[in-house]
């Protein structure tokens, strides 16, 4: 593969699309018409196929709130904690627009990992025209009323779930929850998922887990699993607090590379440079850093790849310093060359290792 295509073709393995839609984004138009949350926007479904990301997953994101309280957020995407008719109603409004989406031609619906039959062939991916390639990854499992309902979910187009965000969820602690508690890792509703997933062929995803909820999941199953948009612990500051909760462990990463998972690398910039002042904008470096530590643990180039967030509850100048839109993604791939990638290890960074892992 030349240097000149090596890193123009890309697999997001996390956008909040759905969420974005719903919070006022018209995600059909160019960013200079873009209203609603999280200014200024990087992010529409013509600046992904302009940057080259014709393979993603796209979330179900839903938030529990606490009614009771004035600073909790509101809008379509959010539900009453524990009420589990609420959350499936936020989900499936924004599982119906996916679909709405994949029957107008907008998206092609992405098949399960070694499940489904696959077409087109991995030569073939990512297109070079047509529909973007699209699989659904619900981020917080509430709105999945019961484990025996996720068929359905499936059959519209779910491929992978976190079972959490940051909160703890009816089945499992996110990475906001204290594990030194009692009651942070799996629920006894979340084994049941985790065993339904397991038979179904969904993806395990850990990104949001709390680390005991990592770890209880991890000896439940062995199946593979992902990390769709997380970082490195260990280069975050104190491996214990509480906020680090939200990276991986040296040991995770390890553990998501001997099941041939993969590791997404997040470009808020806070979760890139430790000690980052708000606002500010982390360097290239530190993306370069983050995915060189998980090739040092891993032993090699395979376990990771890009899983963005862009736009995901922040705008584009909380993203590294150049990187404004999917276009500017390139520069990452210029960055790994500079640091002596060679070009079939950068296609692997931008694009194949998701494919692989996702059977094309």
């Amino acid at each position: 593969m030349s240097s000149s295509t090596a890193g123009n073709q890309w697999f997001d393995a996390h956008l909040d699309l759905a969420y974005l839609a719903e919070n006022g984004r018209d995600l059909h138009t160019d960013l200079r018409s873009c209203r609603g949350r999280y200014q200024p926007a990087s992010v529409t479904l013509p600046t992904m196929v302009e940057g080259g990301v014709r393979n993603c997953l796209a979330t179900i994101f839903t938030e529990g709130v606490d009614p009771r309280k004035d600073d909790q957020e509101t809008g379509a995407f959010t539900y009453p904690f524990g009420d589990a008719n609420a959350a499936y109603q936020a989900g499936m409004r924004q599982l119906l627009l996916y679909n709405a989406w994949r029957d107008a031609g907008v998206i092609r619906q992405m098949p399960r990992r070694e499940h489904d039959p696959i077409e087109p062939t991995i030569d073939e991916c990512p297109l070079e025209g047509g529909p973007i390639n699209m699989g659904i990854l619900v981020e917080c499992a509430d709105p999945i009323t019961d484990p025996d309902e996720l068929e359905m979910w499936v059959e519209r187009g779910v491929v992978a779930i976190g079972m959490a965000w940051w909160h703890q969820s009816r089945y499992a602690g996110g990475n906001g929850t204290d594990h030194t508690k009692s009651g942070n890792g799996l629920t006894d509703l979340g084994r049941s998922l985790v065993e339904r997933m397991d038979s179904l062929g969904v993806v395990h995803d850990l990104s949001h887990l709390s680390q005991r909820s990592v770890d209880e999941l991890l000896s439940m199953t062995d199946r593979p699993v992902m990390a769709s948009h997380s970082n490195c612990r260990a280069l975050m500051g104190d491996p214990n607090s509480l906020s680090n909760q939200r990276h991986q462990t040296d040991e995770t990463i390890a553990e998501i590379a001997n099941r041939g998972g993969v590791i997404g690398i997040n470009l808020l910039s806070a979760f890139l440079e430790p000690g980052l002042a708000d606002k500010g904008r982390a360097k290239m470096d530190w993306i370069v850093r983050h995915i060189e530590h998980i090739c040092e643990v891993t032993g090699g180039t395979a376990s990771v790849g890009l899983g963005s967030d862009m736009d995901g509850g922040f705008g584009a100048d909380e993203l590294p310093e150049g990187i404004n839109t999917p276009s500017d993604l390139m520069l990452i791939g210029e960055a790994l060359r500079d640091h002596g990638w060679s070009d079939t290890d950068i296609a692997g960074f931008t694009h194949q290792n998701w494919l692989r892992f996702w059977g094309w």
